[in-house]
């Protein structure tokens, strides 16, 4: 794809965006305003899975695989 095709498609693809959220009906300081707000929340979202997601599926990963362990029910089974 050479540049030209590829710069028509990038401004197909922000029209649609315009488009599918109806920004386009906003002053321009408003889409600015608006986009930003957008642009904090992805980020902060991407930030907050990148962080704490690795850590639940470490502890659940703990958590099940003691499940599936086989431990005895008491610790009495092991005196006997």
């Amino acid at each position: 794809m050479d540049m030209k095709n590829m710069r028509e498609y990038m401004g197909w693809l922000y029209y649609q965006y315009l488009l599918i959220t109806g920004i386009y009906v906003l002053e321009p300081w408003e889409q600015s305003v608006f986009n930003t707000v957008l642009f904090t929340m992805v980020a902060m979202v991407i930030y907050t899975s990148y962080v704490f997601v690795p850590i639940h599926v470490r502890l659940a990963l703990e958590f099940f695989s003691e499940l599936t362990r086989g431990r005895p029910e008491s610790t009495v089974a092991l005196m006997n």
